[in-house]
């Protein structure tokens, strides 16, 4: 596990320096967003927040709470767009994973848009250094329509270990507004079984 441990911390080293090369040949600025994803629970509640910072083809993104409680992890990825009628952007990433609990993640970010549809999912495969046995599979999937440039419906899907039930993925409906540059979407899990639950995402980009 030390060797594997090695072996993905010389990656974000190497992929690190290669991006930031990059996104130096160039003067395009910065581009940040951050979300407040508050998992409310019949007996408990959960923050997760998210920021993410965008150069180029550079992504560095950090996730507190995502793969453990007082867990933060770290990620360096490289955005790969395009498309015409099909708008699509898919990012590469590895990260870091500290606290509760440790180790590497490879990961992979997903958008494809077309018209009024967009398809959007993060997913990550974490590689803990403590034990294989917690080596864990991470999802979580958006599908959904806009009735209106600001109003938004549609299915979500993730598969996380924040909150185990039955279900080994949690399946729920979302309706989300935006203005200007803020968001706001809420998500209920479960609904037609016997624990479901609610999210609520707060999301700026500046």
């Amino acid at each position: 596990m030390k060797n594997v441990l090695v072996a993905g911390f010389l990656m974000a080293v190497m992929m690190t320096t290669v991006l930031a090369q990059e996104a130096s040949r160039t003067e395009k600025k910065w581009n940040f967003s951050a979300d407040a994803n508050n998992y409310i629970f019949p007996d408990d509640y959960i923050l997760l927040p998210v920021f993410r910072a965008d150069k180029n083809r550079l992504h560095l993104e950090a996730r507190y709470n995502y793969e453990d409680l007082e867990t933060f992890s770290g990620w360096v990825g490289y955005n790969i767009m395009g498309g015409n009628e099909i708008e699509y952007v898919v990012t590469p990433m590895i990260g870091g994973v500290v606290g509760l609990t440790q180790g590497i993640a490879p990961g992979l970010e997903l958008t494809f848009a077309y018209k009024q549809v967009e398809l959007y999912s993060e997913l990550e495969y974490l590689i803990d250094s403590q034990t294989t046995e917690n080596n864990f599979f991470y999802a979580w999937t958006d599908f959904t329509w806009a009735l209106k440039d600001w109003l938004w419906f549609g299915l979500s899907g993730q598969r996380t270990r924040l909150y185990k039930t039955d279900l080994d993925i949690q399946r729920g409906l979302l309706v989300g507004s935006g203005f200007k540059n803020w968001e706001f979407t809420g998500y209920l899990y479960n609904l037609a079984f016997d624990d479901p639950f609610v999210i609520l995402t707060l999301s700026v980009s500046f």
